[in-house]
């Protein structure tokens, strides 16, 4: 296949650029001029200086692909326009471009559980649940996923959801390692809160069967994980592969929101961005984050296949090894 890759130099983006390489397809980069593309270092491929915000940009870079991979987006931004006019905005822009390339290429999008919000501890979220985004981030990607199937009776498209992703590289749980580092294990009242996790090559393995099934087209599907896990597990296995035996900080929920309150103060006065946030509080609190893979199962046969104990292993020996702990 011919594709192209938007979000690439990511941690998702890097792992599926490794893994289109390795099976011979033709790989290209949609990366901004000032990019960090140390992450692909000594892959194959083409870099494609655009942004996602650039229609101009985007009708070069699609030109000739038979898959455009679009992963790329925003976590963090000050207002939910900034959300909106990248997350959104950008998926819009990059659906006229396909259009004006001749409509044959297919849309492979990486959306988020962050759309649908938080889940009951009891029930996990199901694709035809309606989106109940917490917070702007999950909004922006719910405004995507519409966009992006708005133009299924014109363009070839499809959805990933993932939930929380696991595995060598990931930042956005490298904070909870931090702790483990420290000799801390974080438990917060009220627990446990189921969570959906998913290694990180799992993700890529259901994102190349929507490049090419059929059965995909006009489509979304959660990547459910093999079993779901609470944060305080998540820290065991963790410390366990590091060899700490850390104390455990048991916080109320309202220590916890105080926290990240004086947090993004300090944030927002200094710069600094600190490990905890109003954002990862919300989402610490929150019942479940939890969701279903069996429509993946049933229409594309795929289900995960590494354990999370193993996918929690690798990560920390990752972080150790490159210096992140």
């Amino acid at each position: 296949m011919n594709v192209l890759i938007t979000g690439a130099n990511g941690f998702l983006g890097s792992w599926l650029a490794r893994a289109l390489a390795a099976r011979g397809d033709t790989v290209a980069c949609l990366l901004r001029p000032s990019s960090d593309a140390s992450g692909l270092a000594g892959l194959s491929y083409t870099r494609v200086e655009g942004d996602v915000t650039d229609p101009a940009s985007l009708e070069r870079a699609v030109a000739g692909r038979d898959v455009v991979f679009h992963l790329a987006g925003i976590r963090r931004a000050a207002t939910r326009e900034e959300f909106m006019r990248v997350n959104a905005e950008g998926t819009r822009n990059m659906c006229e471009a396909l259009l004006r390339a001749g409509g044959r290429a297919r849309l492979v999008l990486a959306g988020s559980l962050a759309a649908s919000g938080p889940s009951s501890p009891g029930r996990p979220h199901v694709e035809e649940d309606p989106f109940q985004p917490a917070e702007w981030y999950g909004e922006s990607k719910a405004e995507a996923e519409r966009i992006t199937l708005s133009y299924a009776d014109r363009l070839p498209v499809t959805v990933a959801r993932p939930p929380r992703i696991l595995g060598p590289g990931d930042h956005e749980n490298l904070t909870f390692f931090k702790l483990m580092k420290r000799g801390i294990r974080l438990e917060i009242a009220g627990g446990p809160r189921p969570l959906t996790l998913v290694d990180v090559e799992d993700v890529v393995e259901l994102l190349l069967l929507l490049a090419e099934r059929k059965e995909a087209l006009g489509q979304a599907f959660f990547v459910g994980g093999p079993k779901d896990l609470s944060l305080e597990e998540l820290q065991d296995i963790g410390s366990r592969e590091l060899r700490i035996h850390p104390r455990t900080v048991r916080l109320s929920p309202w220590v916890l929101k105080g926290l990240a309150a004086a947090a993004d103060v300090i944030t927002q006065a200094t710069g600094r961005k600190l490990p905890l946030n109003r954002k990862l509080a919300r989402q610490l609190l929150a019942p479940a984050w939890t969701c279903s893979g069996a429509k993946a199962e049933r229409l594309l046969g795929f289900r995960p296949r590494r354990e999370l104990e193993d996918s929690i292993r690798r990560s920390a020996r990752w972080y150790q090894e490159h210096g992140w702990l």
